[in-house]
């Protein structure tokens, strides 16, 4: 007995457009032809659909099953491919899963870089602006030590100060804050050398990285703000600048002894 290519694909459970897809990529061979022109489709036929079918709800890409030849030839070594990815994307979504349940544990940003979200209240937008650029251009280690750093040091006073800080704040003003600012700093890099040293874990070379991380901090903090963390370095690192127009540190911030 034959069967017609409708009645073929209710018998396998499937489309007469997925049947005559097969045959268009050679999947499927096409069957005999009756005089009227009706193909004849036979057993041989609806067992390699049933096979296709099987192969395919299994995830096997319809490529690779072409690769794998026929039900009578060893398919094991495609199919422990096949394991292998679908391994890999089981532990991806479970990652993914858990790393949803903590942003929804702590209503954060969904996008915040992994592992920032139990931190993300304390953030500011251009916080998580930067931390997102970091992310990109820092390597795990690096990454790490910020999100220790943010996990287990308390937001103070001075940061409020600084994230507060008026445009025009006059010279003392930045001054004294820098100042404030200064141990802080002082005590996060001892504390987490990887953030001393970013050069060293640029994961794009010191050169784009350098640029990327400037150009951020000059769009995202107004002049006042970054004379304060500028000054707040040289006092960390020992340095001396006399300059006091906050925009000429923001176009040359090179130290001057």
């Amino acid at each position: 007995m034959a069967w017609s290519t409708r009645q073929l694909a209710e018998i396998a459970g499937t489309t007469i457009k997925a049947v005559r897809h097969y045959h268009e990529i050679g999947l499927l061979d096409e069957p005999a032809r009756r005089s009227n022109g009706y193909k004849q489709y036979e057993t041989a036929h609806l067992v390699r659909l049933l096979q296709i079918k099987r192969l395919s709800d299994l995830g096997v890409p319809l490529a690779q099953i072409a690769t794998m030849g026929r039900a009578d030839q060893d398919p094991d070594e495609a199919l422990r491919v096949l394991d292998s990815e679908l391994e890999a994307t089981i532990t991806r979504l479970q990652r993914v899963r858990a790393e949803l349940a903590v942003i929804l544990e702590h209503r954060a940003p969904a996008d915040l870089p992994a592992g920032f979200s139990a931190v993300a209240r304390d953030l500011t937008d251009v916080d998580r602006s930067m931390l997102m650029i970091y992310a990109q251009v820092f390597d795990d280690d690096a990454m790490a030590a910020l999100r220790e750093l943010l996990h287990d040091q308390p937001h103070t006073d001075a940061d409020d100060e600084f994230e507060t800080l008026p445009a025009d704040a006059d010279r003392a003003t930045r001054q004294a804050l820098a100042e404030r600012i200064a141990p802080i700093m002082q005590r996060q890099l001892t504390a987490y050398p990887a953030l001393g040293a970013p050069e060293s874990h640029a994961l794009h070379g010191p050169g784009l990285t350098g640029c990327a991380v400037v150009q951020a901090l000059r769009e995202l903090y107004h002049p006042a703000q970054l004379e304060v963390l500028y000054r707040a370095h040289l006092i960390v690192t020992g340095q001396t600048d006399d300059r006091l127009d906050a925009e000429e540190l923001v176009v040359d911030p090179t130290p001057r002894p």
